[in-house]
């Protein structure tokens, strides 16, 4: 009996082992096809030398719907709301891999790795709104860790620019994959979009689930299961 179960482990091992290395393969493809060029990596400068002609522009703005620039309550709104918005976007001032500041270990641990309700801020691109709601990240590390901060780091990162919850969701689940090679990665994120509540429809209690699995999170149910049980 003990020859059988420490034959049948032997086969879980390197079932498991087999599982990691095509999950890696899974990886390098996901990483190929983030384009250099691509949103992922935009970056600004000098953000500063923008404020003025912002300025300008939500000058122009209020003015166009009808009210007076000049009176006290919005003299200086123009000049708070562009220092407003280069603060919502700051994620495009930012580089990942300053922001990891080699934050990444060698560790031999093999279980699921989860940050859960990590609460962001973000804009919505198409009517320049903000979304908000948590993140919750799960990784299975593949002998590198990384730092637990550096993971909600990510997400305002990559939340603090206009974005679109479909695409936040997968960047971040990419940049983890980037930086430590994992098995696998989950990423989900639920969140309540003001382009819905304040405008349109209109349904204050709506909320938007979206998901991005990768490697074993995509390839074995137990896994994800798992996964999703534990962020609950």
């Amino acid at each position: 009996m003990a020859y059988r179960a420490q034959t049948h482990n032997i086969e879980e091992n390197i079932h498991r082992n087999l599982k990691i290395q095509d999950t890696n393969q899974n990886n390098d493809k996901a990483k190929e096809s983030i384009k250099p060029n691509s949103l992922s990596n935009l970056y600004r400068k000098d953000s500063d030398s923008q404020l003025s002609i912002m300025e300008e522009a939500y000058k122009s703005l209020i003015e166009s719907v009808g009210e007076d620039s000049s009176r006290e309550g919005l003299k200086k709104t123009p000049e708070r709301a562009a220092k407003a918005l280069m603060f919502f976007t700051k994620g495009y001032e930012e580089k990942i891999e300053d922001l990891l500041n080699n934050a990444i270990f060698d560790e031999d641990h093999d279980e699921i790795v989860i940050v859960k309700d990590i609460e962001f801020f973000s804009m919505c691109e198409h009517h320049l709104v903000p979304f908000v709601g948590k993140v919750s990240i799960g990784y299975l590390p593949n002998k590198r860790v990384i730092g637990l901060s550096k993971i909600a780091r990510i997400v305002e990162m990559f939340s603090r620019r206009l974005q679109v919850q479909e695409r936040l969701t997968k960047q971040i689940a990419v940049a983890l994959t980037e930086a430590v090679a994992p098995a696998g990665v989950g990423v989900v994120i639920e969140a309540s979009h003001m382009c819905m509540v304040m405008r349109g429809v209109q349904k204050l209690n709506s909320q938007t689930v979206t998901s991005c699995m990768l490697g074993y999170f995509r390839e074995d149910p137990k896994t994800r299961e798992e996964f999703l049980a534990l962020i609950k």
